[in-house]
């Protein structure tokens, strides 16, 4: 089996970008306004954090905006390689988002619920370049649209993962103790962490360490 990818997110600072580059992470995550969960900071910094990172790492905006000209709108204050959409798409405009930004990747998020998840995950595939599984639910007063640190049904991930032709990415609750079984079970193209490689909200090198020799 390929070794999968790893994506880093939740990145706060130039140094934290660096540290993750370094241990091996081919692409970050980069937290814009959220209705809750961690590693938001500001579009100035996000742009600041994705203008100081080399080719070919690939920065990805996480914005929950839901209307195409409010997400062209984000991105164009941040300029990231990659925009991972956390929430739902309104009327699934990705076409409007392609020709305003076509050298822009699109990587949308399905939060992983249930049989209902895998129908709209398969249906999405057609118009992004990858999907992003995670633990969040998008239904709650408050939605939860990742960070949750919480894993989900890894059955209907890997049934996603054999019904698409684009990368997918798994997120939820990984760590150093259940990542081989993670990719064992699904069998994704990348990874993606955030609170599992931090000690009090930073960057943990020895946590990262751990977590990459733990792919092997």
């Amino acid at each position: 089996m390929t070794k999968p990818r790893v994506k880093i997110c939740c990145i706060s600072s130039i140094e934290e970008a660096k540290t993750a580059v370094e241990y091996g992470a081919s692409a970050l995550g980069l937290v814009g306004h959220m209705p809750s969960g961690p590693g938001v900071i500001g579009d100035e910094l996000i742009y600041d954090i994705a203008k100081s990172v080399p080719p070919p790492i690939a920065t990805f905006l996480l914005t929950s905006e839901t209307k195409a000209e409010n997400i062209i709108a984000h991105h164009k204050k941040t300029q990231t390689t990659t925009i991972q959409i956390v929430d739902e798409l309104e009327n699934r405009e990705y076409d409007l988002l392609k020709n305003e930004l076509p050298h822009v990747k699109l990587v949308q998020v399905i939060h992983v619920i249930d049989e209902q998840s895998v129908k709209e995950a398969i249906e999405v595939s057609g118009f992004v370049n990858a999907l992003l599984l995670d633990s969040g639910n998008p239904n709650l007063p408050v939605k939860e649209l990742g960070g949750t640190g919480r894993t989900h049904n890894w059955e209907l991930s890997r049934k996603i993962r054999k019904s698409i032709s684009i990368p997918l990415f798994l997120a939820g609750g990984l760590n150093k103790d259940n990542v081989r079984q993670a990719i064992e079970a699904v069998g994704p193209f990348g990874l993606d962490l955030c609170s599992s490689v931090r000690t009090n909200g930073k960057l943990d090198s020895q946590k990262l360490k751990e977590f990459f020799n733990a792919i092997g």
